[in-house]
């Protein structure tokens, strides 16, 4: 495999680009090899000036907080886009929503409306990523998804910038469908004035649910596998005999077995590979097809810079 390097030219932006850079220190996991381009736009406008210009055959990949993703040891070809909190992270309270830049946290986003005294957002607060990532891949937990509280949301395009609603998007469980090369810039979210002291005990019930059964202090990245159709998915690795199960430094979460753990030293193929032992002894035991959530990206093999 030939080595990562920043073979193809980029255009110029006024945010900041490196070539070959690292970007294991972004992800949860703490694993992978490096971008080809690293691409930071300043602002929407010079996100749009970037994609309008740049070469069609570059591949592009949006990378947001990396909670749900695993960057394969020999790195990710073309240009990768982070965008940064500080032209993308805004949050703005209004009467009955919160309109929030893609880089802004969800449980940031979920304080921001508790404080005003906002209902409907709480769920947010469980979800380890930001609001772009989460406009993706239509993220929920706590009995809520995105779809339920969506107005619109805005993409940047080559074309231009779109406002698309829930139905434009087609979104879906753990799915959005986003336009070509398209990058979430910003989205509105509704709620509904309420009370704060139930916002804040619901909040907090979430915060303690979260802590005392997932492995929220770990190098992770959130659930691997999603829940088929009738089914838990980590009620079926624990009934595989997969609970603790190590490949290398790689683990299956003891504390909540649809998690894997990089527990010092890990690569992504260890990673990768523990998932793909896990969906195969899934598949014996009880002949359910186990489907990835976290996304995979990038090169196999090692990570050279």
């Amino acid at each position: 495999m030939k080595p990562m390097a920043a073979t193809r030219a980029m255009p110029v932006i006024r945010g900041r680009v490196e070539a070959a850079a690292p970007l294991a220190p972004f992800t949860w996991f703490r694993v992978g090899g490096p971008a080809e381009w690293l691409a930071r736009p300043a602002d929407a406008e010079d996100l749009l000036a970037l994609l309008a210009a740049l070469d069609p055959a570059m591949e592009l990949t949006v990378l947001g907080a990396a909670s749900n993703l695993i960057i394969r040891d020999g790195g990710v070809p073309g240009v990768v886009l982070r965008l940064p909190a500080r032209g993308f992270g805004g949050v703005t309270v209004e009467a009955d929503g919160v309109i929030a830049g893609a880089a802004a946290l969800d449980a940031t986003v979920a304080e921001h409306a508790a404080a005003a005294g906002l209902a409907g957002l709480e769920f947010l607060s469980g979800i380890p990523g930001s609001i772009g990532g989460a406009i993706a891949m239509n993220a929920g937990a706590y009995g809520r998804e995105i779809v339920d509280v969506l107005d619109w949301a805005e993409i940047a395009t080559p074309e231009g910038l779109l406002r698309l609603d829930g139905a434009a998007l087609a979104l879906s469980y753990r799915h959005a469908c986003l336009p070509p090369r398209g990058v979430v810039t910003r989205a509105r979210l509704r709620a509904a004035p309420g009370d704060a002291a139930a916002i804040a005990a619901r909040m907090a019930e979430i915060r303690q649910a979260r802590e005392a059964t997932q492995p929220v202090r770990a190098r992770t990245g959130g659930s691997t596998f999603r829940n088929p159709e009738g089914h838990k998915a980590w009620a079926l690795i624990d009934a595989a005999g997969c609970r603790g199960l190590r490949r290398g430094a790689a683990q299956v979460s003891e504390k909540h077995c649809n998690f894997l753990l990089n527990t010092g030293g890990a690569t992504a193929a260890e990673l990768e590979g523990l998932g793909e032992e896990v969906r195969a002894r899934v598949l014996a035991h009880s002949g359910v097809d186990l489907h990835w959530e976290i996304k995979r990206i990038g090169q196999r093999g090692k990570a050279t810079a």
